[in-house]
């Protein structure tokens, strides 16, 4: 997957390029920025994301702006980044953080094929919450017309990895200051019913099982 494109210039022992790794850090998050230009100028969009093996997946309106630009085949960026611990230094300049990022170039295809559109958009629903999508009711088809369905093969990528402690100036480390690491930690609260709930609903088992897999 490495490119001219994907070739890491700033600390490149931090970089990553296999498939493996970068699947494993796509895998852990489900929301993604998409970069593109739009009429001239840069546009950077926050949005939902699944994965199938080599695709990612990303929906939209048929309205929206980034779904009809990207569909025309234009270039884009698809960024994804996971913080995992501030790190504090005993001077600013050195402050860091921990963290797993893809950073990935390449074109978008529209899904027209009914039948791929449908398994790709459940493929998002199962990226976010697994099991979501064979609890509500089924897709209409006015909201498949309404919706349309990209997806961007993963070739030109790369992965970047910050995963160690503190560097600090030699001559700082006799100084009288904290240093060290504030590790993140993501927390789901408790499920909210929707106020128009009918009595004796419970929570969804896949809503169980996502809570469950998040708090371990």
């Amino acid at each position: 997957m490495e490119t001219p494109k994907t070739k890491l210039r700033r600390i490149p022992s931090r970089g990553h390029h296999d498939h493996e790794t970068i699947y494993s850090i796509l895998d852990k998050e489900f929301v993604c920025h998409i970069g593109f230009i739009h009429q001239g100028y840069p546009v950077v969009i926050p949005t939902l994301y699944g994965r199938d093996k080599e695709y990612l997946y990303v929906h939209g309106s048929m309205a929206s702006r980034m779904m009809k630009d990207l569909s025309a085949g234009i270039q884009l960026s698809f960024t994804v980044t996971r913080v995992n611990s501030l790190v504090l230094a005993r001077s600013s300049f050195h402050h860091s953080m921990n963290y797993e990022s893809v950073v990935l170039f390449g074109t978008a295809e529209e899904v027209k094929d009914r039948a791929e559109k449908i398994r790709g958009l459940k493929v998002v629903s199962d990226h976010i919450i697994d099991g979501r999508w064979e609890e509500v009711r089924p897709i209409l088809d006015n909201e498949i017309k309404a919706t349309m369905l990209l997806k961007i093969k993963i070739e030109e990528a790369s992965a970047k990895i910050r995963a160690q402690g503190i560097k600090d100036d030699k001559s700082d480390y006799d100084l009288d200051i904290w240093a060290g690491l504030i590790p993140t930690r993501r927390v789901w609260g408790e499920p909210i019913p929707d106020e128009l709930l009918r009595e004796g609903i419970p929570v969804s088992p896949s809503v169980g099982k996502f809570l469950k897999k998040m708090g371990e």
